[in-house]
């Protein structure tokens, strides 16, 4: 009889979420809260959207739960006049997801 082997496999860690870079021009700031965004769990892939502008000024970056959408919701990201779409693909609640970009933007 042969002594039977111990299971060396390891448990795989949860993996991060995937940050897609599809355009050459992001609101400044808004990376690095995205990247550390993506390192929470249920957060699998965001995706930064188009730019634009607005009348309005918003001195600080604000980042805000838009509307649902297939597999997550879109977040408004606003710095000054400028203003960015990103979508957020989760499994997370919109609480949830509010209370992780909150997170995110404190670091």
């Amino acid at each position: 009889m042969t002594k039977p082997k111990s299971d060396t496999r390891k448990a795989t860690p949860p993996k991060d979420g995937r940050l897609v870079w599809n355009h050459s021009t992001h609101i400044s700031g808004l990376i690095p809260i995205l990247e550390r965004l993506c390192k929470f769990d249920g957060i699998q892939t965001i995706t930064p959207g188009v730019i634009g502008s607005v009348k309005g000024h918003c001195p600080k970056m604000q980042l805000r739960v838009s509307v649902p959408i297939l597999g997550g919701f879109k977040v408004i990201a606003r710095q000054g006049k400028t203003v960015q779409e990103v979508f957020i693909l989760t499994i997370l609640e919109k609480t949830e997801l509010e209370e992780r970009i909150a997170i995110a933007m404190k670091k």
